[in-house]
Formats: C-alpha cells, structure tokens, sequence
C-alpha cells in the first residue's frame, strides 16, 4: 500500500483526509494549530502530527522519520519548503482551489466571485519553491452558479478533492502521470483575505457589489458597511428596479419597507440579508466608510 504524509487545515482538509485514510497508509499529518477537527482526527486514529508553522526546519524535524511515498497538501495553510518537498519519496503535490495559472494564492475561490467568473475549478500541481507554481498534474473544472456563495463553493470542492487525488495516486501507480509546465504569460495572483478587507464601495456597480457581498457571505466574516457609526454586515443582496433621481448619492437608503433599497451607480440593490442585529436604517441615510471610528 501506497505510504503518504498529508498536510491539511481546516474542513476541507478534515474531510479529505478522513477520505485518504480508507484508502492509503497515512505515516503522518501536519496542519494548523487551529484545525482542531484534524488534530482530533490524528489522534483518535494515532496518526502522527506537527501543529504549527513547518518553516525553518521544524515541520521537516518532526517528518524526516517517516519514509513516505507521496506528500498531499489539502486546503494546507503554509507554503513548503524546500526540505519537505524533497522528502517523498516519488511526488510531493498540491490542491489548489483554482484553474492554474489563474488566482494562485490564497482563497482563489473567493476571489474568483469578487472577480465576476462563471466557472474556477481545482488543480492537482507538483510543489515546488513558489506559491502554486508547479508543473500542473490534472485538472477539474467547476461551475460558479449566479447564487453561489464562497461557502457553496467549498462545498462543490469537497466532492472533487478526494477523487483527484485518487486520481493522481493511481496514475503515479501507474507510472502514467502527465506533468505540464504552468504558461506564466496566463499567471495571475490574489493575496490573503482578513475580515478587515470586506467593506463595501458604494462607487462599485451594483454587479460588483453584488459579488462582493455573496463571495463573503456567512459562515464567512461577511461584507460590510457603516451607518451611523455602526457597522452592518450583509450576507445577501439582490437588484432592485425602482426609479434612481441624479441628485441622489451612491450607497444612500433610497426604500426602507418591506426591505431596504440602496442606490448605487448604475442601479438599486436591496439588502435581502443582513447579518447585523438590531441596526437602525433610515431613508436618507448614506452608507460610506468614512463613518467607521
């Protein structure tokens, strides 16, 4: 039986290496300190792991024991160094949440409904030194539907992580693995999002917005605006067809019943879901940020 070291965070991780154990000899795991379902999960099945940032040698002193045949990285927070990477035995690769070259980097999914695309899709890639760089392995591409949230979309991921890299680990059986060189002219990268980077610009089209909000939606942290120095989180909006007068501002509260209406550049949206309890809006009132203390 083929032997790996899975390295995972979060519950896309959990899930698929829940998956991999049925399958495969899992000698080791490393993930984050805040993954607590995969350090559950490790130690109820005595797998061994390493928590914590692997970089200057230490996820590689706790690993080098193992002698493995492959290294997975799932949804894995860090990015691999040089020592891990050289450490299996036959092929060290990555998941990544995107059609590489595009949106490398962190939460490529996400950014992809920013961004206003119909479809993204997971890579199976080769680690190397740079961040989701590597020689590309295999491919599924997944449709974005115009209700899709951030979440939802993870939840499409879920379903096609473990059957690609069951794929992958029967073609390496196989020894009929493809591996394709990345075009860098077709690159593009997105960096870290924090709950800090969800505020809305009222300036944006109401097609931007739109996106903006469903891409952060909850469970995420949301995007967000101020009213009144209160700050309101919005998981859903909609267009809206009500007539917009020139003299009124962009983000101001056009509607307030059944449901508020909000002008923004080239149209209405109304706010179907907000997340924040016991805000007050009125018609008149202007969302912006400048109103944040």
């Amino acid at each position: 039986m083929m032997s790996i070291g899975v390295l995972c965070s979060g519950e896309l991780g959990l899930d698929t290496l829940a998956r991999i154990t049925k399958d495969y000899r899992v000698r080791f795991v490393l993930t984050d300190s805040n993954s607590m379902g995969i350090i559950n999960f490790a130690e109820q099945n005595r797998i061994p792991f390493f928590m914590g940032n692997p970089r200057k040698g230490k996820g590689y002193s706790f690993l080098k024991e193992f002698n493995v045949d492959v290294i997975a990285s799932i949804n894995y927070l860090f990015l691999i160094e040089k020592d891990i990477i050289g450490h299996a035995n036959k092929l060290a690769f990555n998941i990544h949440g995107s059609l590489l070259p595009k949106y490398r980097g962190r939460t490529p999914h996400v950014w992809a409904i920013i961004n206003g695309e119909e479809k993204t899709g997971i890579t199976a890639h080769q680690i190397d030194i740079g961040c989701d760089t590597g020689k590309i392995i295999q491919q599924i591409e997944i449709p974005i539907e115009a209700d899709d949230t951030g979440a939802i979309m993870l939840k499409k991921y879920s379903k096609e992580y473990y059957p690609l890299i069951k794929k992958v680990l029967d073609n390496l059986s196989a020894n009929q693995l493809n591996l394709k060189p990345q075009n860098e002219l077709e690159a593009s990268y997105f960096g870290k999002r924090i709950p800090a980077d969800g505020e809305i610009n009222w300036n944006w089209t109401k097609e931007d917005i739109r996106n903006w909000v469903r891409a952060q939606a909850y469970p995420y942290p949301g995007a967000f605006t101020f009213c009144n120095e209160q700050k309101i989180i919005i998981d859903k909006v909609s267009f809206f067809q009500i007539g917009i007068e020139k003299e009124q501002k962009n983000g101001e509260i056009i509607q307030i019943t059944p449901i508020p209406i909000v002008k923004t550049c080239n149209g209405a949206i109304s706010l179907d879901t907000i997340r924040t309890k016991n805000y007050t809006l009125t018609v008149g009132n202007i969302l912006r940020n400048e109103n944040r203390k």
